[in-house]
């Protein structure tokens, strides 16, 4: 049943991703024949030609990490530490003892030695 499972997964995704770079190569291609053929007085390009500027461009310019993964984590780590930083003793004990409830023991802990976080006189706001 598993092994069904994960074929039929595996096949949905890469029938979506065999559609995603069709049809973004497609938008490449109808606009760069209508835009910049007429605008630059450039050639007018193939979809297979299309296919590769669109791979292209993605390791250029914007990667395959999914629009910038570790930039929503390295805001979401910020905006945690500005959390922690602005709540009381006992609201910070109230989160320890909540994630615990949640996690267990799953992060080693990480919460004993919690008190790395520079205090701050007045919250920031």
């Amino acid at each position: 049943m598993k092994k069904n499972f994960r074929a039929s997964t595996f096949f949905k995704i890469l029938f979506f991703a065999v559609l995603f770079l069709g049809g973004f190569s497609a938008i490449v291609m109808l606009l760069w024949n209508n835009i910049l053929a007429g605008v630059l007085h450039v050639s007018v390009i193939t979809f297979w030609q299309a296919l590769g500027i669109f791979v292209l461009s993605k390791i250029l310019f914007g990667g395959f990490h999914g629009g910038g993964r570790w930039g929503r984590h390295q805001r979401w780590k910020h905006n945690m530490h500005q959390r922690w930083v602005n709540m009381t003793p006992e609201e910070r004990e109230k989160f320890k003892q909540e994630w615990k409830n949640r996690c267990g023991d799953r992060f080693g802990g990480r919460f004993k030695d919690s008190d790395h976080f520079e205090e701050q006189s007045e919250p920031i706001k």
